[in-house]
């Protein structure tokens, strides 16, 4: 997993030391099904099941730090899998006994139980870092609960002219004034910033995702 991570901070993908710490903190390897853990550590998404993968290293990195996780927050991590990323965003929320959460969300059950598997060989279901639901994450989520930072790993396909009318209105209702989405739309990441009831936007061209269901 090292030699991963210094690839990934070689390429400059990879920065924040609380990021870094987390990658090397929570092994790829627990993460992707037992025939294809001699490819764990390589810089390419692995199939998973399900139609399903577990995303690319860089991707991952690329999109986490965009989103920019700080601990103590609140997360949503929309198509959680096989609970890599999660994992990942769990270990930095949690850094030094704060109390941020993250709650992953993946709607199809082969994939979800998967997930909850690897999770907790990590202890974090246990501990309460990680709050798993196997559902839509259009659906109903606790009505207390209000985001920090969304985070989607499947792509939304929209055909909206206005690029932020495609994502959920339920994701938006639940995020923090200041809070930020992180979500691939068609071949792009786009990173959204709530301002009030306006959102700041980037785009990042270039990239490749299984459909958001």
């Amino acid at each position: 997993m090292k030699d991963l991570v210094k690839s990934l901070t070689d390429a400059g993908v990879l920065k924040t030391p609380s990021l870094i710490n987390a990658f090397l903190a929570i092994d790829r390897k627990d993460f992707v099904p037992q025939i294809l853990r001699g490819a764990a550590y390589n810089d390419e998404a692995l199939p998973i099941g399900e139609g399903q993968t577990i995303s690319q290293p860089y991707t991952v990195a690329f999109m986490l730090e965009l989103l920019d996780p700080q601990k103590g927050d609140i997360i949503m991590d929309v198509g959680s899998g096989s609970g890599w990323q999660s994992s990942i965003l769990a270990c930095v929320v949690s850094e030094g006994g704060a109390k941020g959460v993250v709650y992953a969300v993946e709607l199809q059950p082969a994939i979800s139980r998967f997930g909850q598997e690897n999770v907790s060989k990590y202890d974090l279901l246990k501990k309460g870092t990680v709050r798993w639901f196997t559902q839509s994450a259009s659906d109903k989520l606790p009505e207390s609960v209000v985001f920090d930072k969304i985070i989607a790993a499947a792509f939304i396909n929209c055909k909206d002219k206005d690029i932020i009318n495609c994502i959920p209105e339920s994701w938006s209702k639940k995020l923090k004034d200041g809070g930020i989405i992180v979500a691939p739309i068609d071949s792009s990441v786009w990173k959204f910033t709530k301002k009030g009831d306006k959102f700041d936007r980037e785009e990042y061209p270039g990239f490749v995702f299984v459909p958001y269901l």
